[in-house]
């Protein structure tokens, strides 16, 4: 793992970085209440209306990202047992392009990490990085594919159906994308990313078609998630209708997730971000900050965004962290620069890499963003603190944003105002 020990540095600041910080109270969001009870019997149900053919003896590959899903290890489970019943043979295949480091082993880490292992999900999983041309598009680009997957009498494709962090189209995020992508590993993300990101809403459809017809897939299996990450749509999708009913799931994605509520912030705390948080660590459909100047992201005018901290489940991957304006020491000594590296280089999106502005502590990161607001002074900021862009249930406001959202009915002070604590070398004490 190749770490920064980057040294504490402090800016001359004339005004100095001695001021007072706003005490935070909860804030509670109110979003569409959409949820699945029970994840393993939603999965049953979705699948027992498919008609599948006759597996008896056939080697079927499941994919699996790495994505943050919830119960994602629930759901490879049951589907593993559906196709038990039917009589095939399944096997799980990372399907994550470059994540994990561009390695088998870091991939298959990667759904380790997720719960899904042979003695979980009651199948092999199989990594490799190995790919074959599965077909190629209108312009002679070649559409790669995994080996083991191409080599399967079928495949399933299962990815969570959500807004692109990137940008905006019909699809984005789901089946398409894991079939393209996901099942690209490293040769397809590479391939399809030499394209400039507004070609991708019209690629994606375009390359999934070659893939599904050319390779045995059976059908599809879309999860969408509610504004507080928790399943909302567990559904499976036949072939025919699979490029079709994604982009009505994407339509409902975007209806059902979290967002940022309040009319204005000044500056937002996240404290931490990672790849199973949002493929650019922090999701632009709430900070509105894509790596790169795409339309269509909301315009929520957030002047400063400091990051506290790493997800354990993105390994390092700090891409996205170049969106924020302060991070920390810490959080930077817990970059692995390999596995961001690989992944911005597979991207070609070098701007989710750099570094912000780094200070030596969380209580000089909040000072260095207030005293660097434009046209509002420290003591009127509207500061927001979030767990990260994917929980947005409960957020934590100061008494400026509070104010601002007094009589609004999706919006309710769940608590009394707090201040901020600190540990003995400057940082928030949750």
């Amino acid at each position: 793992m190749a770490t920064l020990h980057f040294p504490a540095v402090l800016p001359v600041v004339p005004e100095g970085l001695d001021v007072e910080l706003p005490a935070l109270a909860p804030l509670r969001q109110r979003f569409p209440e959409v949820r699945v009870g029970d994840p393993a019997a939603a999965t049953r149900r979705a699948l027992s209306r498919l008609r599948l053919p006759d597996l008896k003896g056939r080697s079927v590959a499941i994919t699996a990202g790495s994505r943050g899903i919830p119960h994602v290890a629930v759901i490879v489970r049951e589907l593993v047992s559906v196709l038990r019943g039917a009589g095939a043979e399944p096997f799980v295949v990372p399907a994550m392009g470059s994540h994990g480091a561009a390695s088998a082993e870091g991939q298959a880490q990667v759904l380790a990490d997720y719960g899904i292992t042979e003695a979980t999900v009651g199948a092999p999983v199989r990594s490799s990085l190995e790919t074959v041309v599965t077909g190629r598009l209108p312009d002679g680009t070649p559409v790669y594919t995994d080996r083991l997957a191409a080599q399967a009498d079928g495949i399933v494709v299962f990815n969570k159906v959500k807004p692109h962090t990137s940008f905006k189209a019909t699809h984005e995020s789901g089946l398409a994308k894991m079939l393209v992508i996901g099942l690209g590993k490293h040769d397809g993300a590479r391939t399809m990313h030499n394209y400039e990101l507004t070609e991708m809403g019209r690629l994606l459809p375009t390359a999934a078609g070659v893939v599904l017809g050319s390779l045995p897939v059976l059908f599809g299996l879309a999860v969408v998630e509610n504004a507080w990450g928790e399943l909302a749509i567990v559904e499976a999708v036949e072939v025919g209708r699979l490029l079709e009913r994604e982009a009505e799931l994407l339509t409902e994605a975007k209806r059902l997730m979290g967002r940022l509520l309040m009319p204005r912030v000044d500056v937002l705390v996240v404290d931490r971000i990672g790849k199973n948080i949002s493929g650019t660590g922090m999701d632009p459909n709430v900070t509105g900050r894509p790596s790169w100047p795409a339309p269509g992201f909301p315009d929520v005018g957030i002047q400063k965004i400091i990051v506290r901290g790493l997800t354990e489940e993105t390994h390092g991957n700090a891409a996205g962290i170049g969106n924020a304006d302060f991070t920390t020491v810490r959080c930077v000594a817990d970059i692995d620069l390999v596995a961001t590296y690989t992944n911005v280089f597979s991207a070609r999106v070098m701007q989710a890499a750099k570094l912000p502005v780094v200070l030596p502590n969380d209580r000089l990161a909040l000072s260095g963003a207030l005293v660097t607001l434009n046209h509002v002074s420290p003591g009127e900021a509207r500061v927001v603190r979030v767990r990260d862009t994917k929980h947005l249930d409960t957020v934590w406001a100061s008494k400026t944003v509070v104010e601002d959202v007094a009589d609004r009915g999706d919006l309710e002070l769940a608590g009394g105002f707090a201040p901020l604590v600190f540990d003995a070398e400057g940082y928030l004490v949750d």
